[in-house]
């Protein structure tokens, strides 16, 4: 039930993934077998604004994670998808009334459409490799965010991704947009447990940070051990706007990320801060990168990465 257009941008990014080869640099990736990777797994739920509609055995998952108690603590709102779909979702009316959107890509995609279509994969088009091409042909699930100009969203909005079928791959798409002089904590947690057969991660987050914006953005990526994560973040940051990474990254058979921003705009900033942790077994290849694009623009990488037991 999705329009045309994204239909076409499905196949016609279907049909450069199956004409691009695999990167020739970093980690082996050559145990991938895409023909034993399930695209798409629906879960038995709908999607529910009230953790009580979730089913039992995903709200006993989210719950031994934590994400209810910390909705009521300290959230403004939160997002959680399992497998392909997302399954609960809720933000503050507050936040609403200031006209603050935070929902899943599907609904964002029937319910502001032209949005959506104006910046989905503009930043990370799916000609930029291999698995981006893949992103945009199976994407699903993942969340949408605008905040309008001048409004600070006090408490962080989470989402949460959680893979839970073997042999499944998991391709949500976060896209955040900040209007001029917005203010924005969010927070991304994904998780899986371990499984005998390979599981793909390949996500995309487009971040926009428009004038005189700040837009933080924290990860913890902790995957199991059978997971490929090939994952693509990337943000553009204009005039005065400032773009803040927190990153964790832990588990996972092997890991692909580089953060990157692109400061567009005079006077952009950004800072990022990365922890990576690996032990015998894993091959986790990290970093971030940033464009200076415009006069007086300015960055700061900090990362630490921790090798144990080979």
């Amino acid at each position: 039930n999705e329009p045309a257009w994204m239909r076409e941008f499905r196949l016609a990014s279907l049909d450069i993934y199956n004409n691009m080869p695999l990167p020739s640099w970093g980690p082996d990736i050559s145990a991938l077998d895409m023909e034993k990777i399930v695209a798409y797994v629906r879960p038995q739920a709908q999607l529910a604004g009230d953790w009580q509609e979730v089913p039992e055995d995903i709200r006993d998952t989210f719950d031994r994670l934590g994400i209810p108690e910390a909705e009521k603590e300290s959230l403004g709102g939160v997002g959680a998808q399992y497998d392909s779909e997302v399954v609960y979702h809720s933000i503050q009316d507050s936040l609403s009334g200031q006209g603050v959107i935070y929902t899943d890509m599907e609904t964002a995609l029937r319910e502001h459409e032209e949005l959506v279509r104006q910046y989905f994969m503009q930043l990370v088009p799916p000609r930029d490799h291999k698995f981006a091409a893949l992103h945009g042909a199976v994407w699903s699930g993942g969340s949408f965010v605008y905040v309008p100009p001048g409004v600070q969203v006090k408490f962080p909005l989470q989402s949460y991704f959680r893979l839970n079928s073997p042999g499944a791959g998991q391709f949500e798409h976060t896209l955040i947009i900040l209007g001029k002089g917005a203010g924005l904590h969010f927070i991304e947690g994904c998780s899986a447990p371990k499984y005998k057969v390979t599981n793909l991660h390949a996500g995309c987050v487009e971040l926009y940070v428009q004038e005189d914006a700040r837009l933080r953005y924290s990860t913890i990526e902790n995957w199991s051990r059978n997971m490929m994560n090939l994952n693509t973040k990337r943000a553009i940051v204009e005039k005065g706007g400032t773009m803040e990474w927190v990153s964790g990254s832990f588990g996972s058979k092997v890991s692909m990320l580089y953060p990157c921003t692109l400061l567009h705009g005079e006077g952009a900033n950004c800072d990022f801060l990365g922890v990576t942790f690996a032990s015998a077994g894993q091959h986790l290849d990290t970093g971030a990168s940033v464009i200076y694009a415009a006069p007086h623009t300015s960055a700061t990488i900090n990362t630490r990465s921790i090798a144990k037991s080979g």
